[in-house]
């Protein structure tokens, strides 16, 4: 059969990325990637340490992003993006910046990391002081709160989870509740970190919830690679990505999503005003099975994106 008339595939833009070779989410990456972009993607050489300052050390020495860097260049991307949070802020904002040169230089093309396109995305979204939600241990987390500092951005809130190991494993309900905990004193906005912890569908629920831009370091590195060729990213309804989000409920002054959720074992009263919309947990219940896939069904939120399937808060990590 013929099939000349069909003209071959569609022309795409490349990016590269540069993963530590324990990442897990590759899908997630993809989903904020638009139909004519393909992602290339490396992963450093694997080193037996555990989640810690002494890996994001060693998976972002310039020596290996530099090889990493020349292996995707038989493909050719217009961009090569370091896509890992602490191994990008362990050496500080000088540190950040020395990485995305040696890339750059190796590679002959633009250059970044995700913990440069987090400060780019704050600025964006003019954000100084924020909240954060890390899977790391306390001295990780530490090293994210310095590196926070020296840009000038300020911390009001955070929580972490002390994980050494397996951290895409993590539900997101775990996410959403470690982002009420440490969304105190009105942040500008939450960053969640680390590329390895599950975030692309709970950035809109927790966006509506808290009503404050919501960050992730998946979202935000692929924003600034797509950016950097020319291109937007796709999402739900996440302040980053449209400007009308900005306007709307996740931008809002609000004089309630800033302290935690109150419980009962606490001994805490739970402010009537900080109920927004729906209950937390009528928030993330909904229809459907397939992450990613429009859930036909869904309950509407008001706005403008359906709920999460309410299984996902529990048992095995869906794929991202």
């Amino acid at each position: 059969m013929d099939v000349s008339f069909l003209g071959g595939p569609l022309p795409q833009r490349g990016v590269g990325i540069v993963a530590p070779f324990d990442f897990a989410l590759d899908r997630e990456l993809w989903r904020w990637v638009p139909d004519d972009v393909s992602l290339h993607l490396t992963r450093t050489p694997f080193v037996p340490v555990e989640v810690s300052l002494d890996l994001a050390r060693l998976v972002s020495e310039h020596e290996t992003l530099r090889e990493a860097t020349r292996a995707l260049c038989a493909v050719a991307p217009e961009v090569v993006a370091y896509a890992c949070t602490s191994g990008s802020f362990v050496g500080g904002t000088a540190g950040e910046r020395a990485m995305a040169t040696a890339m750059a230089d190796a590679g002959e093309m633009p250059a970044l990391t995700t913990s440069g396109a987090m400060l780019d995305a704050l600025r964006e979204i003019d954000a100084r002081r924020i909240a954060i939600v890390t899977p790391y241990t306390k001295s990780v987390t530490d090293s994210l709160e310095d590196y926070l500092d020296e840009a000038g951005i300020g911390i009001t809130g955070r929580c972490y989870m002390g994980l050494t190991r397996e951290i895409w494993r993590v539900a997101y309900r775990d996410v959403v509740d470690m982002a009420r905990e440490a969304v105190v004193d009105a942040p500008d906005a939450l960053f969640i970190s680390c590329t390895n912890l599950p975030t692309y569908d709970v950035i809109p629920q927790l966006e509506a919830e808290l009503r404050m831009p919501v960050l992730s370091a998946n979202q935000v590195t692929m924003w600034a690679a797509l950016r950097a060729v020319g291109k937007q990213a796709v999402g739900p309804y996440q302040a980053l990505l449209d400007p009308v989000a900005r306007r709307g409920p996740a931008a809002m002054t609000s004089t309630t999503g800033t302290q935690p959720v109150a419980h009962e074992a606490d001994g805490l009263v739970e402010p009537e005003e900080q109920q927004v919309g729906p209950e937390p947990e009528a928030a993330l219940a909904g229809a459907g099975t397939e992450p990613g896939d429009p859930l036909e069904g869904a309950p509407d939120l008001g706005y403008g994106h359906p709920g999460l399937p309410e299984e996902w808060g529990s048992g095995p990590q869906p794929p991202a």
